[in-house]
């Protein structure tokens, strides 16, 4: 009998990785859909690489035939100039159509908390607006709507204590009491494999056992890599400025002015029960002495689509 095939987009980068991780270890036979079709390969071959085709929609159906599960976790963080969430929100529907097409049973679609297609915040409404398409595929689905990854390849928690190590005191974007639920990448892999053997449709925040303001975040953090740092409240625009000049540094975007928005709005945080079980303070504590020790640059992983993450 032969094992039932898995898809998962993104598996040589950063959740989706943890995804195929599980997949194989449970028996799947995993495939992967990726644009970093000749990025080195963590899995030794184990995984078969295919290239997304979103412009060529007859090829990209094909490459899912057979498929039972396909695992979303195609995105991007911001616009730029080669990508731009309406581009992902494009390319995403052309993936549930060609997932319709070719038989997919069950898709498990990351997703972002509090989405809304009313959102002044692009990237909240285009995740909304995926929402309700896979929703209207008719293919059964799972959504999971995490806030905040942390994990060996992430960056936000890794770039904060970064910054903690360069400079004598940290800024927070007005009062910083704007809350975060961050959960392990592994548990947020574990909660996808787990949906992928479901067949009822949900909705999950997937959110971490602790809740943080911003600002104590960044304290918690400082404390965990001994780099305690006075922590300054300052304008949301000096705040955008600073980063950007820090990023023109370090060739980044370090944050933009939606992100801003949406931690201010506490768009990162949800009233529901954690269903991860990692402690970002324990993780933290049992990396503190490499974590942060490199700056993590999200168009480094962008443009160099040959290296894996863990030397970017």
């Amino acid at each position: 009998m032969s094992r039932e095939i898995h898809a998962v987009t993104g598996a040589f980068g950063y959740s989706g990785k943890y995804i195929a991780q599980r997949l194989l270890k449970a028996g799947h036979e995993v495939i992967t859909l990726t644009n970093s079709f000749n990025r080195k390969n963590p899995f030794s071959g184990a995984i078969k690489a295919f290239p997304f085709n979103f412009d060529n929609p007859e090829k990209l159906a094909e490459s899912l035939a057979g498929v039972s599960v396909l695992y979303n976790t195609y995105w991007v963080r911001f616009n730029y100039l080669y990508f731009k969430h309406s581009m992902a929100v494009e390319n995403t529907l052309k993936l549930f159509e060609a997932a319709k097409k070719a038989g997919v049973k069950r898709i498990v679609h990351v997703s972002i908390t509090n989405p809304s297609e009313d959102s002044r915040l692009e990237y909240f409404r285009g995740k909304a607006i995926l929402e309700k398409a896979l929703i209207q595929t008719g293919i059964s689905w799972a959504i999971l709507r995490p806030a905040v990854l942390f994990g060996k390849e992430d960056i936000l928690v890794n770039n904060i204590a970064w910054m903690l190590r360069m400079f004598p005191v940290f800024g927070v974007f007005g009062d910083g009491n704007y809350r975060l639920q961050p959960i392990y990448v592994d548990d947020l892999a574990k909660l996808a494999v787990e949906q992928g053997k479901e067949t009822g449709n949900r909705i999950i925040n997937a959110i971490g056992p602790e809740t943080f303001t911003y600002r104590e975040m960044v304290k918690q953090i400082g404390q965990i890599i001994g780099k305690k740092r006075p922590i300054i409240s300052i304008p949301d625009s000096l705040g955008y400025f600073s980063g950007w000049f820090m990023g023109k540094i370090v060739g980044d975007v370090i944050i933009t002015r939606e992100e801003i928005e949406g931690l201010k709005a506490n768009l990162l945080y949800t009233d529901s029960p954690p269903v991860g079980s990692t402690k970002l303070t324990k993780w933290a504590s049992e990396n503190s002495s490499t974590l942060g020790i490199r700056y993590t640059s999200e168009l480094a992983r962008r443009r160099n689509r040959l290296e894996s993450y863990e030397k970017l």
